[in-house]
């Protein structure tokens, strides 16, 4: 005998995949929305896309075409996911940001304010993109220091590569200097100057194909 789920008041149950979906939200019939997952707000969900494992989408935020939200990934305020791009782990998309193309945005990783992720782009770890536009084929570095303040080493645009770290953007050159200015000879210092060590070689080992 199968065990019938409870619904909470002003839910459903999406009839492809049986995960909850808010009456408030938008959510065509050819979506899947898997069972653990949740759909609520005044979110919207078209096309081919799927929200599975514990992924939730609210707010206003719209996965559409052929985009994935997975994980325990969370995508909600206003933002946007689609084409194939793919949004899992950890990974939360928010405010205005966008995810699109064949763009992948997973681990702990935040992309939110007005950033866009786009093309081949891949946002992982711990990095944040508040602002930037990430595209092409580029890759996003993240690590967070111990008072929480994450550093992201972020393929711009222009092709080169940048450190953002709250309203900080920098090349590496540049952010070694004002990290050693302001902080050098404190153990804040010390630890940002290895998390900058540590993006160099987590971005020259993916170029090396070692990771």
């Amino acid at each position: 005998m199968v065990e019938q789920r409870e619904v909470p008041d002003g839910y459903h149950v999406h009839k492809n995949g049986g995960g909850l979906v808010e009456d408030t939200a938008h959510v065509n019939d050819t979506v899947y929305i898997g069972p653990d997952a949740r759909v609520f707000g005044n979110a919207r969900v078209y096309g081919n896309a799927q929200v599975s494992g514990n992924a939730v989408v609210s707010g206003n935020a719209k996965v559409l075409d052929n985009a994935v939200v997975g994980g325990d990934a969370k995508v909600y305020g206003h933002a946007r996911v689609s084409d194939n791009a793919v949004v899992s782990g950890n990974a939360e998309v928010s405010d205005y940001a966008e995810v699109s193309g064949n763009a992948e945005v997973y681990g702990y990783a935040l992309v939110f304010g007005y950033a866009k992720v786009y093309g081949n782009a891949q946002v992982c770890g711990d990095a944040g993109v508040k602002r930037a536009e990430v595209g092409g084929t580029a890759e996003v570095y993240g690590i967070k220091r111990s008072d929480g303040y994450t550093f992201a080493y972020v393929t711009c645009s222009d092709g080169n590569m940048r450190i953002i770290a709250g309203c900080r953007y920098f090349t590496m050159e540049e952010a070694y200097a004002h990290w050693e200015e302001t902080r050098g000879g404190t153990k804040l210092g010390d630890e940002t100057i290895g998390i900058l060590e540590s993006l160099k070689i987590l971005s020259k080992l993916r170029l090396d194909g070692c990771v």
